[in-house]
């Protein structure tokens, strides 16, 4: 581990000729276009079930079902009158919270979701069996029966599938696998999604000489689809230098990387990490994304334990448009929707640049999860509160409001074990 932290450190050394570049905004707030902005209530709605233990990493809405992964194995009704044993994922009713009879024994950790076509859910995580066949990695469920969907054939060799999302008929995914259905991809990948069949026209070409090994920790599809974020521990898309965050064209074939790079993520947060990026989100019309970061390290002029917007149009090196500080503390969930960003982790702060894991000046309360205005960067008044652990790791839209999991049983000042829902407003 230490050998790949100096490696990074020399990285940094020759990008940058100081730190404080990449945290500079790029744009004023105040020249961005103001919009509405309607967070969600800040208490849970009462009926959503509970998780018993371990922790959610991952939410999937697929019309009327909730799909939940992650490292749990107990579920209970929302009245904790019954229980059911479901590892590593469970399903349930998005309008009353009753569990279904969702449960395919998947035998490791679920890290990611999404919808798939015909009422099925995509998995992904670092489980090799379901139901006791061989599947690593990859798979696609029918929710009706748990079952796995016949004619989709698609597994990775090794590691883990941390991020998938579905757009314009292909699946994508990034992990740390370097090969699908023995076809060599480094940490990402497009699927035919009924088939599972490798695209031979995609091709990310991510590389990391200076880490040693690549692993994609998101990936996020802008709505159009035309656009394709990756986040993780890479430096080269190619022969291009990319340092942790590389943005892809779609539209043509083969797709290619776009004319889009940052120095943002160059500078080191604390030892260990081979990345601090943690997830990523487009606003619904897709002008602008949000990247949360972790790192346990703090400074206005670095983006550790961060929240930063970027446009998705911007062109050549750019910089953020803004960046949030939690002080220190790690975000590792976002999510934009209604005019708002929604971040979680473990955080206690927010608008604390200045801040060493303690309030520096400016710097409000915000435990566990936060709304932030996507035109300041600042924090909005909305605040339910969280018991911190580990920290919020997956949020999902429905039209009834926003879902949140996590691995603590306290949300919004009420018992909701690891699953909750704060309903819309209008």
């Amino acid at each position: 581990m230490r050998h790949r932290v100096v490696s990074l450190a020399a990285l940094a050394a020759m990008a940058l000729p100081a730190a404080v570049w990449a945290a500079q905004p790029q744009a004023p707030a105040e020249n961005l276009k103001p919009g509405a902005v309607r967070t969600v209530a800040e208490d849970p709605a009462d009926w959503t079930p509970h998780i018993l233990d371990g922790e959610v990493h991952a939410l999937a809405v697929v019309g009327e079902v909730v799909v939940v992964g992650g490292d749990f194995t107990r579920v209970s009704d929302n009245l904790g009158t019954e229980e059911y044993e479901r590892e590593h994922l469970f399903a349930f009713d998005l309008h009353t919270g009753a569990v279904l009879d969702f449960a395919p024994d998947v035998d490791g950790m679920v890290y990611s979701l999404t919808p798939g076509p015909d009422n099925s859910v995509f998995v992904g995580g670092a489980f090799e069996e379901i139901d006791e066949q061989d599947q690593r990695g990859l798979a696609r469920l029918d929710l009706a029966t748990g079952e796995l969907v016949e004619g989709f054939d698609a597994s990775i060799n090794w590691g883990d599938v941390r991020g998938l999302s579905v757009s314009d008929g292909w699946l994508y995914l990034g992990g740390s696998f370097t090969a699908v259905n023995d076809v060599p991809r480094r940490g990402l990948a497009r699927l035919d999604v009924l088939t599972g069949e490798v695209d031979p026209a995609f091709d990310a070409r991510l590389d990391a000489p200076e880490i040693g090994r690549v692993k994609v920790e998101d990936i996020a599809i802008s709505p159009s689809g035309d656009r394709l974020l990756a986040i993780g521990a890479f430096t080269r898309v190619g022969s291009a230098r990319r340092v942790q965050a590389a943005m892809f064209d779609l539209t043509g074939n083969p797709s290619k990387a776009a004319n889009w790079s940052t120095d943002a993520y160059v500078p080191l947060c604390r030892e260990g990490f081979d990345t601090y990026m943690r997830a990523a989100d487009f606003s619904p019309d897709g002008e602008y994304f949000v990247i949360v970061t972790t790192g346990r390290l703090s400074g206005y002029e670095i983006n550790c334990d961060t929240a930063a917007r970027f446009e998705t149009y911007a062109t050549g090196r750019v910089r953020p448009t803004w960046v949030n500080h939690t002080g220190g503390d790690s975000l590792y969930a976002v999510e934009i929707v209604g005019g708002a960003v929604y971040v979680g982790g473990h955080q206690r702060w927010l608008n604390n640049p200045y801040g060493m894991e303690s309030a520096g000046p400016g710097a409000v309360e915000r435990p566990g999860v936060a709304a932030i205005n996507p035109v300041t960067g600042m924090a909005l008044a909305w605040n339910p509160t969280r018991t911190r652990g580990v920290g919020v790791r997956a949020f999902a839209t429905t039209p009834l409001g926003l879902l949140v999991g996590s691995d603590t049983d306290e949300l919004g000042r009420e018992y909701h074990g690891r699953i909750g829902l704060f309903p819309r407003t209008d």
